[in-house]
């Protein structure tokens, strides 16, 4: 059975205020409803998803059923935080979606070898962005069969 999409919380990790702030008019643009959190570093970001600290009361901060993972971030990298997901067995589940400005050869393939979802270089538009938000939904929340 397909999960709604309006019940998916999505969970954004950057570090750049500007790309959060797009990120989310972006998803507002392309008239999605779920609910989006944000974690600015990758020790953040696995705290969130281990729901420890701030992160440990799963009403307020539910775990995501997709990850949009920025590489380049403070105190823990997202190749770092990407490794320590995939090799977390309730973590690698869920699905990791690189969003990031590198376009490194090196990165790419180093993503998905650490077993990533998707790689996607950052568009330099707004409405490149909206396009990649829209497809990224119509992807992962209309058409992938997720579990639970």
């Amino acid at each position: 059975m397909m999960e709604d999409s309006r019940a998916l919380t999505i969970l954004i990790a950057d570090d750049d205020e500007d790309d959060r702030l797009m990120a989310e008019e972006a998803l507002k643009e392309a008239r999605l409803v779920n609910e989006l959190q944000f974690v600015e570093d990758g020790e953040e970001l696995l705290d969130y998803l281990k729901a420890r600290g701030k992160y440990a009361d799963r009403k307020d901060k539910p775990l995501p059923g997709l990850v949009l993972l920025d590489l380049n971030m403070p105190k823990k990298d997202g190749r770092e935080a990407l490794f320590e997901i995939k090799a977390d067995p309730v973590l690698r589940q869920i699905p990791v979606i690189i969003l990031t400005t590198s376009r490194s050869e090196e990165d790419i393939v180093s993503a998905y070898n650490l077993g990533i979802d998707s790689y996607i270089t950052k568009p330099v538009t707004f409405a490149g962005l909206v396009e990649v938000i829209r497809t990224l939904s119509m992807y992962w929340l209309n058409i992938v069969n997720m579990a639970e």
